[in-house]
């Protein structure tokens, strides 16, 4: 008996020790536990639940757990403004179905996080980030979600995000939110993460969930992706409907996919697509959209390819510059034949878009307001404004001017509101990047995506040096960003954009090149003083 005793102990005994190596073996050089599924993509998890490895529920449990550890605390990056109290729940009827032999779904299983102005009809509230809307509960999914839902995905929870899509004040700094508070970037977290889908993109980043879907209106989807060393995509607008989304633009907003991989952001793309009758701007995209984009995924994409070089950014930042030579080096490598190009819209069109933003912002922000219910705590944006002024956080650190600005415009008959819209279309456009494409015979234009990312600064805000965003946006036109690099061990992204339903050729370009370089590497969370 003593004998025994003495095994059971021993045994015990090299289970601890074992347990301990483990533990620290699990632990990398700035504290944060590995993670057994880090950059796996959609492929991996779909052939592990194939084999029977694998449940939804061990999934979804590990990157709840991962999102405590790292994201509540740990790190704190701050980049998911709420878990999904029905993720388990979703998982287990998933797993039931996986079981039954009737998975499917291109998304089947795979945690997504939305940001937190698409709205959810469950037991989370859709906020903006503004303490403002803490607890509203919209009446119905929107598309997005419906969509994800159908195509066998698990709603893990909602991102945080720069305030009102940081469309809010002056000197506002990027991934941050009266509701969330400040995102960090997760390679040095005293870095910004950009904006305004910062919670979306440092999520996917971080590996605390497989996709995420961000929202641009200029810049919001791939800046957050190039900063935090993932693929955005921006689509056309109309190619995924922004029913349910809390709006900015009528004429520029789009959600869009942000993961690892082309390949991911691709298949993610497909499962959004669709007319919805409460978006006009989806009707024009019957024809153009596709189900599946993963036939455009295409090593030798670049082969024979006429690319624009924009060079508007270039001579902002030399190590930029630098990058952004080898990436065209590698597109020629590869068979590209790159033109460069000066100017891919008139001087001035940035203008026409803020007239159009103002009038626009106010019309869709009351609408949005009023379709939330009687019970809705706001009901217009002037009662945001007042709230806005009588709350002790929400003007803390900016003010809230485009606000303002939006409530003196009109409506949108406004003589003002048509001419600017109608400038800022054909500048964008006709004599935008159309006119580049065609001039040029080019399929598509290259530019860097930014800089690398500053570190947070209240008190004077972002500091952006360089960026590409802008021509797409105005013209509501696709843009791809991808990792092209490192600079000081901070990524960045490289851009390419079309015309109108372009999406196919983008996505060859981009996946060659991100086939023929393998940029990105997932975050070690660094410290300040970077």
């Amino acid at each position: 008996m003593n004998i025994l005793f003495r095994l059971v102990k021993f045994h015990y005994f090299l289970f601890l020790v074992l347990f301990y190596s483990c533990t620290v073996q699990q632990e990398n050089e700035n504290g944060v536990m590995d993670f057994p599924y880090e950059e796996w993509t959609i492929e991996d998890f779909h052939r592990a639940y194939e084999d029977g490895s694998l449940s939804v529920r061990e999934v979804v449990e590990a990157y709840l757990s991962r999102i405590e550890d790292i994201d509540q605390a740990g790190p704190e990056l701050k980049s998911v403004l709420q878990v999904n109290p029905d993720a388990l729940a979703i998982a287990d009827s998933l797993d039931l179905l996986r079981i039954e032999g009737n998975a499917s779904g291109n998304l089947f299983g795979i945690p997504v996080l939305l940001k937190d102005n698409l709205d959810t009809h469950d037991q989370m509230a859709t906020t903006a980030g503004s303490r403002a809307l803490a607890g509203s509960k919209p009446l119905k999914d929107s598309f997005v979600a419906k969509k994800l839902r159908e195509s066998g995905a698990v709603i893990l929870g909602k991102a945080n995000l720069s305030e009102w899509a940081n469309f809010r004040g002056e000197l506002s700094s990027s991934g941050w939110s009266g509701l969330g508070g400040q995102t960090k970037n997760p390679y040095y977290l005293d870095r910004n993460p950009c904006g305004s889908s910062s919670g979306s993109a440092v999520a996917v980043s971080a590996n605390l969930s497989v996709l995420a879907i961000g929202t641009e209106t200029n810049g919001s989807i791939v800046c957050p992706s190039h900063a935090n060393g993932i693929v955005g995509i921006k689509p056309t607008v109309g190619l995924v409907s922004r029913s349910g989304v809390i709006p900015i633009s009528f004429t520029q907003d789009t959600p869009g996919p942000m993961a690892r991989t082309v390949r991911d952001a691709a298949i993610a793309l497909g499962c959004l697509v669709g007319v919805d009758p409460e978006d006009e701007k989806t009707l024009a995209s019957a024809g153009n959209y596709q189900s599946d984009y993963l036939p455009f995924l295409k090593e030798d994409g670049l082969k024979n390819k006429r690319i624009g070089w924009f060079k508007g950014p270039s001579g902002r930042n030399f190590k930029v510059d630098q990058l952004m030579q080898e990436a065209v080096a590698e597109m020629e490598r590869q068979g590209a034949v790159i033109i460069p190009i000066e100017e891919v819209e008139p001087s001035g069109t940035g203008a026409h878009s803020f007239e159009v933003m103002l009038y626009e912002y106010k019309d869709g922000l009351n609408r949005y307001f009023a379709g939330l219910g009687p019970d809705a705590p706001i009901r217009s944006l002037e009662d945001l404004i007042r709230f806005n002024k009588e709350d002790s956080i929400s003007l803390e650190n900016y003010n809230q001017v485009y606000l303002e600005q939006a409530q003196e415009k009109g409506d949108l008959r406004e003589q003002a509101y048509l001419d600017a819209l109608a400038s800022l279309n054909r500048m964008s456009r006709e004599e935008g990047i159309d006119k580049a494409l065609q001039t040029n015979d080019l399929d598509a234009i290259i530019a860097p995506t930014g800089s690398p990312a500053w570190k947070t600064d209240w008190v004077n805000g972002d500091s952006f040096q360089l960026g590409s965003s802008s021509p797409a946006a105005h013209a509501g036109y696709p843009n791809i960003t991808l990792p092209m690099g490192f600079v000081g061990g901070l990524p960045v992204g490289i851009s390419v954009f079309g015309t109108a339903w372009s999406e196919p050729a983008l996505l060859e370009i981009a996946y060659a090149y991100e086939q023929g370089t393998h940029y990105r590497k997932p975050p070690k969370f660094i410290g300040g003083n970077h």
